[in-house]
């Protein structure tokens, strides 16, 4: 039997940790809702897939999304994750909070964690974040980070402006 390690990362808010069966109902609900239109179109069974990809990610790669949980009241407020999906050409840092939970900072806050964890242990030189033109808020996040617009990297999906990520990016 194989051992896969999850970390769990703290913030001064937040913390990282492995998602647990029991909230696939609150991914799935945010996930066949009209919120998760930039994310792309699911019902319950792609979300499920999505859900069990993103866990696969740990064991084949050492990475992978992350649940995100308020401190204070231990409300689950979304989820981060570094992807590596078979269509992206590049590694992704990508983010998504879940209903209610927006305006806060949590998105910047588990990302810019996550981003310092994947640079420390893995040493990616960039990642990226593929983002619908459209998304102002997931913009003004990878922006927030740190990230520099790279209109020559690759993409699978034209409507999508990519941000890179360095290691030296600074939370905003």
């Amino acid at each position: 039997m194989q051992t896969v390690t999850i970390p769990t990362l703290s913030t001064e808010r937040l913390t990282l940790r492995a998602p647990q069966a029991i909230e696939f109902a609150t991914y799935r609900d945010f996930m066949i809702s009209p919120r998760a239109r930039f994310i792309g179109s699911f019902d319950v069974a792609a979300a499920w897939r999505e859900f069990a990809a993103g866990m696969g990610h740990w064991a084949l790669f050492g990475y992978g999304p992350l649940h995100v949980v308020r401190d204070e009241d231990g409300a689950l407020v979304g989820e981060v994750g570094i992807l590596n999906h078979d269509e992206y050409p590049e590694l992704e840092l990508g983010w998504t909070l879940f209903d209610g939970f927006e305006g806060h900072g949590y998105a910047a806050e588990a990302a810019y964690a996550l981003r310092a964890w994947a640079f420390a242990e893995h040493k990616f030189p960039s990642l990226v974040s593929y983002i619908d033109g459209e998304n102002a808020a997931s913009i003004a996040v990878a922006k927030r980070l740190g990230a520099v617009e790279d209109p020559g990297a690759q993409k699978t999906d034209p409507e999508d402006v990519v941000y890179r990520h360095s290691g030296r990016g600074r939370l905003q």
